[in-house]
């Protein structure tokens, strides 16, 4: 057993919690990262055992152009400010997995300066994908290369080149060795070289440490990746849509279809999928909710399906964040702890209950996840002998499952006994609970108070992108692609709000590009 299989993470992007500056003055260190401290005994009361955090390592902007993987960036301190912040997690229980960012750096690492500088004479040439002299880039250095995403602030790595290999690897070894690590989150996992990912596997295993790899995956057949060769887990995209649309659809299938195609390839043994609700990439599940009363389901649902769950810095207060056409900011603000947890807040003790309830219920880890009972608004099913049961109705609801004995509401203190090995539940509008057998688990129980009702006003109507009249779709940004998208969809049939929202939403621009060349 691999203590990342019982973990609940939470997950932190420190240059938005610290509020550093948003570009990279490339001065002295400012000590940001010991502001964090304070947040290590608050992560412990949410019953989470693992943080994930970064971007960490020196950069440009956003911390995912880097420019040094071996040096903390300066907005957030130095490198003994980081060993010393996971050395206070680990003391308070805490592991800690850190941002990889292997598939392209930024501009100003050495290898990339190298070539700016000395073009076809640098010894680095090899160490990016498509250096080609004959073209040229948006900076206009007299040079073209492959990037990320379409953006050539980030620089594709060759990670066929052994050089670049091994200075990544050896990387992970200095990491480990100077911060004491427990992991990686691997960023843009989905095209990194699968021969690379065995390499890394194969160093974290023979570290002779329990590291844990985890790599973001957005799309397509998870268990390429979530193996015993390549990752250990990857980031559950699907369900994370899966869990937001079946609320403001009210449409439980969506959720119980994407567990069974998951369990149906595999992914529900062991601890092969990284659960999320948000993250400093999409909107705060608080904004995606359409009724702020399903915070409380799904949370229930985040908390109890197969998977390790994870709680973004902030949504267990019920922030709001709402992505912009070009910022991300909203998504990665700077809090004042002390002013979050200064009232009663009903998403925080929720939350904590969830993640009590997890903790000693090791059948929510472990235990064999049975579909119980299904229709649009209300869900059961059992992990192992504990039952959950979600209702997503503005009404109260009852649920028929079979069982034999007395069980106890987790959240609530309620009791329920089956009779003639049937066990009925009844749920308010918009509740979630936990059903456990009687005589187990924690000896008192404290109701949880539901999460308030009050609707947010509608937002305005959103703005749509205008399309590029002519313009090749490689030459498209975002919202260009997205326009494009939406007029042809619109010339195949009537366009729904869901399938806007899906359109809009969408901000990978190989994805657009994939999805706009796939019409006919």
């Amino acid at each position: 057993m691999s203590w990342f299989e019982e973990a609940v993470f939470y997950h932190i992007y420190p240059l938005g919690l610290t509020g550093a500056p948003a570009e990279n003055p490339y001065g002295e260190a400012v000590h940001r990262l010991r502001s964090l401290e304070v947040w290590i005994p608050h992560i412990r009361s949410l019953g989470a055992t693992a943080l994930y955090i970064g971007p960490l390592f020196e950069s440009v902007g956003h911390g995912y152009e880097t420019t040094d993987y071996r040096r903390l960036d300066t907005r957030l301190g130095t490198n003994e400010d980081l060993a010393d912040f996971v050395r206070l997690c680990h003391e308070a229980g805490i592991r800690v997995i850190l941002d990889a960012v292997f598939n392209h750096t930024g501009r100003d690492f050495f290898a990339f300066r190298d070539i700016r500088e000395k073009r076809e004479a640098s010894r680095y040439r090899d160490w990016y994908c498509g250096v080609n002299f004959s073209g040229n880039n948006e900076f206009g250095d007299g040079f073209s290369y492959e990037n990320w995403g379409g953006y050539d602030l980030l620089a594709k790595l060759n990670l066929r080149n052994p050089e670049v290999r091994g200075y990544l690897l050896d990387t992970v070894r200095f990491w480990k060795e100077a911060f004491d690590i427990d992991g990686l989150r691997l960023d843009a996992a989905d095209v990194l070289d699968f021969d690379f990912m065995r390499d890394l596997r194969s160093t974290v295993e023979s570290l002779g440490e329990d590291l844990f790899l985890m790599g973001e995956v957005i799309h397509g057949d998870y268990a390429r990746w979530a193996n015993d060769r390549t990752l250990n887990a990857v980031t559950n995209y699907h369900l994370h849509k899966a869990l937001y649309n079946a609320h403001n659809d009210r449409n439980y299938f969506e959720i119980a279809h994407t567990v069974r195609r998951q369990k149906d390839m595999g992914l529900l043994e062991g601890a092969r999928l990284y659960n999320f609700v948000d993250n400093h990439d999409v909107e705060r599940i608080a904004t995606k909710l359409r009724e702020p009363a399903h915070y409380l389901p799904v949370h229930v649902l985040l908390f109890t399906l197969p998977g390790i769950p994870s709680v973004y810095y902030g949504s267990e207060f019920g922030i709001q964040g709402k992505k912009e056409r070009w910022s991300d900011a909203s998504l990665r603000p700077c809090l004042d702890l002390g002013q979050l947890t200064a009232g009663d807040n009903p998403c925080l003790q929720l939350i904590r209950a969830l993640g009590r309830i997890r903790e000693s219920e090791k059948a929510l880890v472990w235990g064999e996840y049975r579909e119980l009972q299904l229709t649009n608004t209300q869900f059961a099913f059992a992990r192992g002998d504990v039952i959950v049961t979600v209702n997503s109705a503005a009404q109260e609801a009852w649920f028929d499952v079979g069982a034999d004995g007395a069980y106890t509401g987790a959240l609530s203190g309620r009791r329920a006994e089956s009779r003639g090995g049937r066990l009925n539940l009844q749920l308010s509008a918009n509740e979630g609970e936990i059903w456990i057998p009687e005589g187990r688990g924690r000896a008192a129980f404290e109701p949880v108070k539901p999460v308030p009702v009050h609707r947010q006003p509608e937002p305005a109507q959103q703005h749509l992108p205008e399309r590029a009249a002519g313009k090749p779709y490689e030459e498209m940004d975002i919202g260009e692609l997205q326009a494009e998208i939406l007029a042809k969809l619109a010339a195949n049939g009537p366009v729904t709000e869901r399938m806007k929202r899906e359109v809009l939403e969408n901000v990978y621009k190989n994805s657009l590009l994939n999805w706009v060349k796939s019409f006919r």
